[in-house]
Formats: C-alpha cells, structure tokens, sequence
C-alpha cells in the first residue's frame, strides 16, 4: 500500500536509521533585511541590507531562494533563477518591500504557494507566478511610499501586469529517490495569449562560510564534470553531490562572493562575484563567468520561447554520487510514486475527509512543512563581528541583544512567515509545533523542544523571543503546547511519549521560574508590563510604564501564568500516573493555580479586581504611583484570555491524587477569602471536577458578549476586539497623554510594533485556536447543563460543543468555496476569485478581516494558521461519528 511508503520512511528517519531530515526546504525565503545580516551601528537592519544589495552581497548567516531546498546544515543549496528577457535583474528570489517602504510594514509582493509536502520531503511541490513584462519594483516601492496607513496596500496584481494572463506558471517540484538522491522538475506553462521567451537557470550554491575566517578549513568547490552534462560540488564536512541536468545544457561558474566594485565602489577580492549571473544573462557579459568553470555558485542555462499554453519540463538530479540513467522511465515514475504516496498519507490521518475539507488541510500542511527553514544566529559571534571584516560600531554593545551571547542557533526551525518573519518567534513556534502533531508528532516534539535547550534558553531560563528583541516576553505558552502535542500523538497512536514529556516538563519548571520570579514585579500574582504577543491591542503600549510612571496589570498577563499553571499541572499529574514522586510539584502548581485564579478574579489593590462585574468582562487596570486604579475598558481577546485556563478531571484523577484534595482543604480552613469566587472548583458533574480561572457565572456573562455578532462574533471567527468600537471609539487620558482606540478591521492604522499586525478588530487563527478548545473543555466537563444563545439575540440555545464546531466552521469557511463560488481569504480580486489558474490557490494569511474574512498581513503564516488543519480533521470526524 502507498500509505506505508510514508510511515516507513518516517519510521526510518525518527530511528536515525536513514536521515530523510538530510534535505528540505530548508532554503529561506528572505535573508536581507534581517537582524542576524545586519552590522551597523543604529540597528536599522532594513536599510543596513536592502533588497538591491541581496543580489551583490554575500550573506553572513544564511541564503535564500526562490522556492529552493538545502541540506540540513544550509550549506548546500538549490533553487532556480528565471529572466523572462524584460526585467532588469534576474528573479532569484521574492520580491518584497522592507518596513520603512510599506504602508503597513513589509510586505512581499510576488505570488507563490506552497501546494505539496511530506513529513519526510519525499515529494514537494511549489508555484511561482513570474510576469511576462517587467517587473514593476520601482512602481510597487513608490506606490506604497504614497499611501497612509489608512489605505489599503499596493499589490502586484493592481498593477495590470497579469493582464491577459501574461504570465508563467513555474512548478518547482522534487522527488526523493532516497535520503540524498532528489529528482527535481521545473514545470513551466505560458498562461498567455502570445508566444512568450523564458530564461531558467537552475543553481546550486555553497552558503559562503569561508570568507569570514583567517584561516578557513576548506573552501567548498564546484566544478564542470568531464562529460559535461552536470556539475560536482564538493565540500570538506560534505560528499560529493551532483546535480545533473537533462538536454547537455551550458553551465556557467562564479563565486558567491560580495561585488565590493558594485556596492561600495571597491576593489573585488575576486574577480567572480555573486551577481555575475545577471551580467551574464540580462546584460550579455560573458566574461563575468569563469571560463574555467569551477567556482562556488553553478548554473545550467535553458531558454525557450513557449507558445501560447505550452509547458515546458526542464528535468535535473541532485545526488550524493553519480547516476548512471538519471532521466531514464523510472524518473517521472519516481514523481507519479511519490505524489501518491503523499495523497495517501493523508488519507491516512484523515481517512474519508471530503474534497473541501481535505484540500485546505492538504494546503495548510504544505505551507506549515514548507516553512521549515534553516536558521543561523551565533549571538557573541555576531557581537564581535568577523576576524576578516571591519571591527562592528561600539554602539552595537549597548544595543540590540547584548545579555544573549550565549545564544547559538543553528538549526531547521518553522518560521511563522517564510518570507515576512523569517526567523523563530517563540509563542508562534507552539501553536506552530501544536500543527506539527497532527502530521509528524516527531518534528512537533522537536520545535517545542529547540528553544528551551541549552543553546537558546539564558542562564536565567529566559526563552529568546524573536530576533529582532530576544528579550520580549511573549505568553508562556510552551507548557500547553507540550500537553496538546503530547495529547494529541496519544490520541493518534494509543500511547503517549513519557519521555519527551518528561524532558520538556523539567525544561519548562525551569521556565516558570523565571515568569514567576521576574514578571511578577508586585508579588500579589497580578502580571503586568511587557510584550506579550498582541502587539497594539491596548489603547496604550503596554511594554512600558506611562510617563506618569504608572503601569498596567494585564489580564491576559495573569490569565497566561494561569493556564502556564495549569498546563504544569496537567503534566505533573499525568507523570505521577507512574512515578508517584510527580504528585508533590503537581501539588506546587495547583497551589499556584488558586493565587492567579484569586488575583483576577477578587479585589487586589486599591479594592479593584481585574473582572469588572458592571460590564461583565476582564479588563486591564491602569495602576498610578499614588496607588490609585482605573479600568481600561476595551473589550478585546486580552479579556477572553482568562478563558484558555480550564482543565477538568474525573473522579479517578482525585481518588489517585488525594493531596490535591487536601491542597484545596487547605485552602479552604487557613484562606477561605481566596476562594471567594472558585466554590465551582469543589463541585463535580458526572464525577468531574473542573479546575478554571472563569467561574461558569461568569462565563455565562462572557458568552453573551463572546457570540454577539455586534461584538465579537463574525462571519469568520471570533474578532480580536469588540465591533462596539467602530461606531464608539474609546478614549483614556492619564496626565498629559491621550489615546484613542477604535475597531479597525484590516491593516493596523497606527506604527505601532512596526504597523504589520493588527489586533483591533481582525480574526486570529491562533486565539480562536484556544478559545475553541477552551469551549470544548467547559462543554466536556458541562455538557447539555450549560447552553448559551449562538449568536447571541438568535434565541438558539447550544452547549458549548456545539458552538465550538460552528466556530470552527465559520474560520475553515475563509478558506471553502461558499455558495457563491468565492473564498473570502482572496476578498474583492475577481481574478483570484474567478480565474481557473488562481481560484483554488490557498495563501494562509496572519489574520482575517474581522468583516469579510479577506487574508490581511503576512501570507504564508502557516505558521499558526497552519491550526486550521486541525479543526478541518476534527470538523470531519465529528460529523463522521454523529
């Protein structure tokens, strides 16, 4: 059977018995533009490595690509550039705008998707859509430039350029014959009216690694075999490989080395620089390829002028040896396999899924599979700066990342963005992990692992955030991230690894320490300051203190500790199944548990409590110098978050564990006041027991906003902020400052964190992750004993069960054909929506319009939304089973 392929090789890899992680699309998107390429002195990574030196410019740290793959050790990379005989440079990589450039930040502008993968990358499948005119770089630059925050972004397809459907599709697909044996095909099909040129040169590169020692070990090599129909790079750490390429084309060489001439109008180290290929091929210069044919950067050079609907297979093989008959009948075989056995896998995690359902959650993964990339970041290396290279600006030692030296990363990690964050970001890399689980629990457990090893973590047991300021301190997620991954393998295969949960719940003790220790700065288990993950979404930047010196105690800073407590809880009790020894830090946690829970449920200081009991709802208090307290009143998912802290357990769990019981006695006789507001703790249904921050009175209350289609409730989830908002702007002054917050449901309209996220008013697919599940726990543990209205008003009466599996319906329905024929992530472009070619392309933005549901932000954030995966598998199987 073909589903067998799959797991075997799965299998294989996970016994480290055949390394099928040796090769992946591991080349990354973007690589200007980013902290770890970045040397100057003000930090303006932006400016400091544009997009027009990428093309001339060596990078220190990593490579990119167009859709290409690497080893694992980003070494040795592949991918293709194409000249379609119009534009000025070469398309070698995506084109996007920097953050200074763009209206709403960076943004990329090319279009490409990512279609197919495997856990293994025994097949995968990209497309790109390359323009038959010339690209318009400097248009989409000073279009942008013009537009205010207030407007919608500038894309390439408002431009006209695809037109008549001047355009090239361009499939990059590969096919694993074995571990280092890759059968690539470039597919290219003319979408056009006319006969149309095209220039494809497939490349393979050595990541420069040399340039930077006084004495490197080795240069790598890349050199014309003898029969001249392919190449042979060759690297110290390496064997050999080949890449051979079907119909005898030319080959031409160069060095990936800096054009200093071009850059900095200085003499060149070498006389054959990274850019040589686009004097080569755009400008006719041949004498800037090395006639030797040797150097570190190779190329096969195919052109064709393709009539109008003509596809055109250009045929290469990238082994580690050579191959006798690369091209022969068991080459497009290897495809035909491969691409089966894919479709069968997820037959196999989802068997029986509908044609709807399946593509999304086909499309998802791929994205999510394609998204692991290479990253390299040696924090104290990158500090002192290179032997070989000018001394780095004093002003970096008091800037950006300086208490990180020991950070050493070097590894494939899932990016939330491929192009627009292409770098961790530790709160998006659980959810992402979580999404991992339901595809290779295996590559899941790693990622959730990666930043909490010894090489990432602080001496503090800081988890690094996101390059950009790994000091940030995003929500604490790992610990239910660990549950669910966990939780989730368990389901698949009948057990769960006790052994990875083991690891990763000392890893995380040490990690809650230090929450515990340093974000708690008053003591009385109310957190506050500090970035945590929703950028803009209080009326004021709640990183920092306000001028007057006050501060903001943050619900979801409190409600985030909680359920870190819980998720502890939960592991601990689940280890002491078998080692009885775990009971007593369960015990710690469930103690912890009833501090937070009592900090934001009762009155803390100044007799203010973070539940606001005339609006029903969690807000932030405004906490002033003089000890005075105020509510920020906006309703907004920092307010739910205090709903993600539910477990429930039966009566068998309490019967094993007695000293929870007696913790909560305890509780009971000696502080009876911090139980004010959780008797439900002590009440059981059906035998259960539910532990929550929210009592269900409450909940109730917060249900009522919570599906109000005037509030949170819209057609595609559950907003970020109140829709109240829109018509009922909300204004707070404190001293000499106001601010003024109103519903926006797309694009951020103000510069905060950057201006490319937008938490007023858009749909998240990470928070309604978690608050759906949040739902299914309270509807597990209540059942038809607790119904609310859904929506609100409608006079539909649901359990909570039911209303998480129509929330789920509304986010996977952005992605579904609805009735009319439309998918509301492509909004209002009739091409994406209409056109053959484009309709069924699914790009999985970073957050949804909080009206229509059209994709807003970064597009390839699969990445987090890569969770709409799940709930379209459990969208299926709930229907199966009723």
């Amino acid at each position: 059977m073909p589903i067998d392929q799959e797991l075997l090789r799965i299998e294989a890899r996970d016994s480290g018995k055949e390394d099928w992680h040796l090769w992946g699309p591991y080349l990354s998107d973007r690589q200007w533009g980013t902290v770890r390429e970045d040397y100057s002195a003000d930090g303006d990574a932006w400016t400091s490595f544009s997009f027009d030196q990428s093309r001339s410019r060596a990078y220190r740290w990593g490579e990119d690509g167009l859709l290409g793959i690497s080893d694992k050790s980003g070494l040795l990379c592949f991918s293709a550039a194409l000249w379609n005989g119009k534009d000025p440079i070469l398309k070698e990589r995506p084109f996007g705008l920097s953050n200074p450039q763009g209206n709403h930040g960076e943004d990329v502008k090319d279009y490409f998707y990512h279609l197919a993968n495997t856990p293994t990358h025994s097949f995968m499948r990209g497309l790109y859509k390359y323009p038959q005119q010339e690209f318009p770089y400097s248009h989409l630059i000073e279009e942008n430039g013009r537009r205010s925050r207030l407007e919608s972004e500038y894309e390439l397809v408002d431009t006209g350029i695809f037109h008549e459907n001047r355009y090239f599709d361009v499939f990059f697909e590969y096919a694993k014959a074995g571990p280092d044996d890759i059968a690539i095909r470039l597919r290219i099909v003319n979408r056009g009216p006319d006969s149309a040129p095209l220039t494809v040169l497939p490349t393979l590169w050595f990541r420069n690694t040399w340039t930077w020692e006084i004495a490197p070990a080795s240069k790598p090599e890349i050199q014309l075999l003898p029969d001249r129909l392919g190449v042979s790079a060759h690297c110290l750490d390496q064997e050999e490989y080949r890449l051979q390429g079907e119909g005898a084309p030319d080959w031409i060489f160069t060095d990936n080395e800096t054009n200093d001439r071009r850059l900095y109008d200085a003499p060149n180290r070498t006389p054959y620089v990274k850019d040589a290929f686009h004097d080569y091929v755009v400008d006719g210069i041949t004498r800037a390829a090395n006639p030797a044919k040797i150097g570190t950067k190779a190329a096969a050079i195919y052109h064709r002028t393709l009539a109008p609907g003509e596809e055109w297979v250009i045929r290469l093989r990238l082994s580690a040896g050579s191959q006798e008959k690369p091209f022969d009948a068991a080459f497009e075989k290897l495809f035909a396999e491969r691409e089966k056995e894919q479709l069968a896998y997820f037959e196999f995690i989802a068997p029986g899924i509908p044609e709807n359902l399946s593509h999304v959650m086909r499309s998802a993964i791929a994205g999510l599979l394609w998204g692991k990339k290479f990253y390299s970041y040696h924090v104290n290396r990158w500090l002192d700066g290179d032997p070989t290279m000018p001394a780095p600006p004093a002003e970096r030692r008091k800037g950006r990342n300086v208490f990180w030296n020991d950070l050493f990363a070097n590894d494939v990690i899932s990016m939330p963005d491929s192009w627009e964050y292409p770098y961790f970001c530790a709160w998006d890399l659980m959810f992402q992990s979580v999404a991992f689980a339901v595809v290779d629990p295996s590559t899941a457990k790693r990622q959730n692992m990666l930043l909490q090893g010894e090489r990432y973590t602080s001496p503090s047991a800081q988890q690094p955030a996101y390059e950009w300021a790994l000091s940030d301190a995003n929500p604490p997620i790992g610990g239910w991230a660990a549950w669910r991954i966990y939780s989730i393998e368990r389901g698949m295969k009948g057990c769960g690894d006790r052994t990875y949960l083991k690891k990763i719940f000392n890893k995380l003790t040490l990690n809650y320490g230090w929450w515990a220790n340093r974000v708690d700065q008053t003591g009385d288990n109310v957190f506050e300051g500090g970035f945590l993950g929703l950028d803009n979404i209080g009326v004021f930047d709640r990183r920092y203190p306000l001028p007057d010196g006050s501060r903001i105690a943050q619900s979801d800073g409190t409600a985030w500790m909680a359920t870190f407590s819980l998720s502890m809880l939960n592991i601990a009790i689940e280890l002491a199944r078998e080692e009885p020894e775990y009971e007593d830090i369960a015990d710690k946690f469930l103690n912890d548990f009833i501090y937070l829970a009592a900090a934001i449920n009762a009155p803390g200081q100044a007799g203010i409590a973070l539940w606001d009991d005339e609006d029903g709802f969690y807000y932030d208090v405004l906490r002033r110098p003089d000890g005075s307290s105020d509510y920020l009143r906006t309703r907004s998912v920092a307010g739910l978050t205090p709903l993600f802290a539910v477990e429930s357990f039966d009566a068998e769990t309490a019967l094993k564990f007695p000293l929870l019981r007696k913790r909560y006695n305890w509780f009971v006789k000696n502080r009876p006041e911090l139980l004010e507001k959780l008797h439900h703790i002590s009440q059981t249904v059906d035998g259960r027991t539910l532990v929550s921050l929210v009592p269900p009175d409450r909940l109730r209350r917060i249900c009522a906003r919570l599906f109000d289609e005037s509030e949170f409730l819209s057609p595609h989830g559950i907003r970020a902020l109140s829709r109240i908002y829109r018509d009922h702007p909300y204004t707070f002054t404190e001293g000499e400052k106001t601010e003024t917050l109103s519903y926006s449901p797309a694009d951020s309209p103000v510069a905060m964190f950057g201006g490319n996220s937008n938490w007023r008013g858009p749909v998240w697919m990470p928070m309604n992750y978690l608050i759906i599940e949040s739902l299914q726990k309270f509807g597990f543990y209540f059942g038809d004993t607790f119904k609310v209205e859904f929506p609100t008003g409608s006079g539909v009466q649901m359990n909570l069960w039911q209303i998480s599996l129509e929330l789920e319906k509304r986010l996977v329905g952005i992605f579904t054909r609805g009735t009319d024929g439309r998918r509301p992530f492509n909004g209002g472009v009739e091409f994406f929506q209409k056109d053959p070619n484009w309709r069924d392309l699914l790009l999985f933005n970073e957050y949804f319009n909080g009206d229509n549901g059209a994709g807003v932000g970064a597009s390839h954030q699969t990445g987090w939304t890569a969770l709409v995966a799940k709930m379209c598998r459990q969208l299926h199987t709930s229907q199966v089973d009723n």
